[in-house]
């Protein structure tokens, strides 16, 4: 069940996504809400790996750290 929720993950944020950060859970650093980042990468526990527009990268647990895809990454011949 966790390789189906993995895939479901990613294919909810693929790589090169832009992400937006609402709200983070209880961190002693948090990223200052509405901070914007793009996705790099997944794992197999479906966690979404970050890198945000201020430089800090973040692990991503869907459901504990409130966040949205702002921007699809294009699938195909899009050169982005």
């Amino acid at each position: 069940m966790r390789e189906n929720y993995a895939e479901h993950i990613r294919s909810m944020y693929p790589v090169g996504s832009r992400i937006l950060l609402v709200q983070m859970g209880d961190d002693p650093r948090p990223i200052p809400p509405n901070t914007m980042g793009t996705v790099i990468a997944e794992d197999d526990l479906g966690t979404v790996h970050s890198i945000f527009d201020n430089g800090r990268r973040m692990k991503l647990i869907p459901g504990e750290t409130s966040f949205h895809i702002v921007e699809p990454k294009k699938r195909g011949g899009d050169a982005r």
